[in-house]
């Protein structure tokens, strides 16, 4: 799994054999927390939480919008068309 991005002390993760649509894994502190990236424009949305609270959930949030056209051109280098 590809970390695409580190940010917070958390990693942003592209699962090799994942689906569409496009989406990231963000990682840490034994939590887990999964966002569709609505590429190519955006606004990531929050999928799945497993332990984030909503204070962090809301700063992950942010840090992926700014950061989106790194991460829809990652993605679409490892899995093709979003």
């Amino acid at each position: 799994m590809p970390t695409l991005l580190h940010f917070l002390g958390l990693r942003v993760v592209v699962f090799l054999n994942d689906h569409r649509p496009a989406h990231v894994h963000v990682l840490g502190n034994g939590m887990e927390a999964v966002f569709n990236l609505a590429c190519p424009d955006g606004p990531p949305q929050l999928r799945e939480n497993y332990g984030f609270p909503q204070t962090a959930l809301s700063k992950i949030a942010s840090a992926l919008t700014t950061e989106l056209n790194l991460l829809c051109a990652k993605w679409r280098l490892i899995h093709g068309n979003y």
